[in-house]
C-alpha cells in the first residue's frame, strides 16, 4: 500500500471528476482508486486539490506513453512522430487528436502552427477544468491546462465581490475561474479568436459577472477603465514587463497584480518590480520552461508611496 493525497467523490460523480483529473494532469496514475462507502478515493499528485491523504494499491506498471500534452481531447507531443502519435491515440479513449506544434508561441495574437499527427483534423477541443468547461482552438488562441492549479490558487485569495481585470484574457480560463468570487471581472484580449471563444465559455459557464473586452491592454489605463481594480491578472510571460506600468495605474492603492513571466534565475524581476510599488512580493515557480527558464509568477501588494505613472 502507498499512502497518497486524493479527491473523495460520491459515485455518482466518479466518473465526470476522474476524466476531469486526468485532463488536469492532476490523477496519479500509478495508484489504483479505490472505495470508501458511499464515495470513490482518487489518487492525486497536488495536494492543493486534494481532501485529505489515503491508503492506495499500486498499479500494474503501464508502458511509458511519448512526452505530450493533454488539452480536452487533444494531445500535443513535443516529437514529430506518427508511429508513436497513434500509440498515443489508442491509450486513452478521451484523445481524439495527436498533435505536433510547428512553431512556438508567436506574433501578436500569441497563436502557434499545429500538424495533426493522428486522430480528427481539428485543433479544437471541450476542456474541463474544476467544474468550468471550456471551448478550446489551439490555432486560434493560446491555452495551457497546466495553470489550472494557478487559476484556483488565486480563487483561495480572493475575498469576495472582488473587482478583477484579467488583462491578456484569452478564452477565458482565469477571468471564468475567478468570477466565482468577483463581483466583476474585466477581461481583455487584443485577439479577435480569442475574444469570440471567450464570450462563448463566458455564455456555457453562465457567468454574468464577466465582461469581455477587445483591446490593445496598453489602452486600458484611463481609456477604457480606471484605477479601482482590487486583483489584476497578468498572464502573458514572455512581455509581461512591458504592461507593468499599465497594471499599476489600473490598480487601486492595496491592491494586488499576479505578474506570470519567464526568467532564468529567481528574483530576476524583483528590481523592475520594486520601481513601481512599496508592498509585498512573493514569487512562485509555476513550472519548468526549458532547460534556461522557467515559468514564474509573482503576486504583487501594490503600494504606490510617492510613485506616479
Amino acid at each position: 500500500m502507498v499512502e497518497q493525497w486524493c479527491r473523495a467523490v460520491p459515485k455518482r460523480s466518479a466518473e465526470a471528476v476522474r476524466r476531469e483529473l486526468m485532463n488536469s494532469g492532476l490523477l496519479d496514475r500509478r495508484l489504483r482508486p479505490t472505495k470508501d462507502g458511499e464515495n470513490i478515493l482518487f489518487p492525486v499528485t497536488d495536494e492543493n486539490c486534494a481532501d485529505f491523504r489515503a491508503d492506495f494499491e499500486s498499479t500494474k506498471v503501464q508502458e511509458e506513453l511519448p512526452r505530450h500534452e493533454l488539452i480536452g481531447g487533444i494531445a500535443i507531443m513535443q516529437d514529430n512522430d506518427r508511429a508513436e502519435a497513434r500509440r498515443l491515440l489508442a491509450s486513452r479513449p478521451v484523445i481524439h487528436t495527436v498533435l505536433h506544434s510547428e512553431s512556438a508561441v508567436e506574433g501578436e495574437f500569441r497563436t502557434r502552427e499545429f500538424s495533426v499527427l493522428a486522430g480528427k483534423e481539428t485543433t479544437a477541443t471541450q476542456y474541463t477544468e474544476y467544474g468550468l468547461s471550456f471551448t478550446i482552438d489551439l490555432a486560434v488562441a493560446y491555452f495551457s491546462a497546466r495553470l489550472a492549479n494557478e487559476r484556483r490558487r488565486i480563487v483561495r485569495q480572493m475575498a469576495e465581490g472582488e473587482r478583477v481585470l484579467d488583462m491578456f484574457a484569452g478564452v477565458g480560463p482565469f477571468a471564468i475561474a475567478l468570477a466565482e468570487k468577483a463581483e466583476v471581472v474585466y477581461a481583455g484580449d487584443i485577439n479577435p479568436g480569442a475574444v469570440h471563444l471567450m464570450i462563448k465559455n463566458i455564455q456555457t459557464n453562465r457567468k454574468r459577472n464577466v465582461i469581455p473586452i477587445l483591446a490593445d491592454a496598453c489602452h486600458l489605463p484611463g481609456v477604457l477603465l480606471d484605477s479601482s481594480f482590487d486583483r489584476i491578472v497578468m498572464n502573458l510571460p514572455m512581455t509581461s514587463t512591458a504592461f507593468i506600468e499599465a497594471a499599476i495605474r489600473l490598480s487601486r492603492e492595496g491592491g494586488h497584480i499576479h505578474f506570470y513571466t519567464l526568467q532564468s534565475e529567481t528574483g530576476e524581476m524583483l528590481p523592475m518590480l520594486r520601481k513601481y510599488t512599496k508592498g509585498r512580493i512573493s514569487e512562485k515557480v509555476v513550472r519548468s520552461y526549458s532547460p534556461a527558464q522557467h515559468h514564474a509568477v509573482y503576486d504583487i501588494e501594490v503600494k504606490k508611496g510617492e510613485f506616479t505613472v
